[in-house]
């Protein structure tokens, strides 16, 4: 039996359950702990898609940190355009800081690139990313992608904040179109 969703023209099926999800964002988490422990960081989450994982990852952190957010978009439909629109800036003084940005996926890298260099051109003392799902065959970038949750095919997902023109966030777990 086929675990689908269909949302608009696209049907998508179940590829990686709630439960692996949680399990690699608690293996990251702790790998986060024990190099951000002894710091005051920045945690910038990538709104919209990046607040679930976010929430799993902040609540099993253990040590202060203040938490911001921006919101960028490179999508149309399933397809990343190559070009970024800031739709809601940066807001927090990050200079001298260290800063972890949280993101939902990293496929191209052009988003994370994108902010590194914003971040960087802010005075950030260090930039780093923790992402939850990435995709290293569609990878283009040239920066370490330091915290990854799960390595996936290159295949358009939904699911677990991750969307399909908006639809499909809020599913528990993650769905690959079929």
């Amino acid at each position: 039996m086929c675990e689908c969703v269909t949302f608009l023209d696209k049907t998508f099926v179940k590829y990686i359950t709630s439960e692996e999800i949680d399990r690699a964002v608690a293996r990251v988490a702790a790998e986060i702990e024990s190099e951000y422990r002894d710091d005051d960081p920045i945690l910038l989450i990538t709104l919209n898609g990046a607040v679930f994982f976010a929430v799993d990852l902040i609540k099993r952190l253990d040590f202060k940190c203040r938490i911001t957010c921006v919101k960028v978009s490179s999508y149309a439909g399933t397809e990343s355009t190559g070009n970024i629109k800031a739709l809601i800036g940066l807001n927090e003084d990050v200079k001298g800081k260290r800063v972890l940005i949280l993101e939902d996926i990293v496929d191209t890298g052009h988003t994370y690139s994108h902010l590194h260099r914003m971040l960087s051109e802010a005075g950030a003392k260090d930039v780093r990313i923790a992402t939850m799902t990435m995709k290293p065959d569609a990878y283009k970038g040239d920066l370490p992608v330091h915290y990854v949750c799960l390595n996936i095919p290159n295949r358009f997902v939904i699911g677990h904040g991750l969307d399909y023109d908006g639809y499909g966030r809020n599913l528990n777990d993650i769905y690959q179109l079929k």
